[in-house]
């Protein structure tokens, strides 16, 4: 080969050799499997009507989430903490005023 074309063909032969590099699929090696969430039982809510059932079934439902994680701890119970004021009330037979604040403690940590 003429020395005139030596450094094309090396070029060539060079970038050829880097195009079937890449082309080359590397094994995977072994992945990190994602842990699975553990299972959640299914929420189980009061029946009835009134101040009672009607605590209870926002009780249970944060628990619920606590419990998945969809509601982090602290905030859990705070929201617990709430709520065992409007039972003390429900309680002491002010249906009215439970509810009230039942309402309040929904609104401030986003239920309905």
């Amino acid at each position: 080969m003429p020395a005139s074309r030596l450094p094309m063909s090396l070029s060539l032969a060079i970038l050829a050799a880097a195009a079937l590099g890449a082309c080359q699929q590397r094994a995977a090696g072994p992945g990190v499997a994602a842990a699975a969430p553990p299972p959640v039982a299914p929420v189980v809510l009061p029946a009835g009507s009134g101040c009672g059932p009607e605590i209870a079934r926002t009780q249970a439902i944060v628990a619920s989430d606590v419990a998945s994680g969809n509601l982090n701890q602290p905030v859990g119970d705070r929201f617990n903490a709430d709520l065992a004021q409007a039972g003390a009330a429900c309680a002491a037979g002010k249906s009215g005023e439970a509810l009230h604040l039942l309402a309040a403690a929904k609104s401030r940590y986003g239920y309905r």
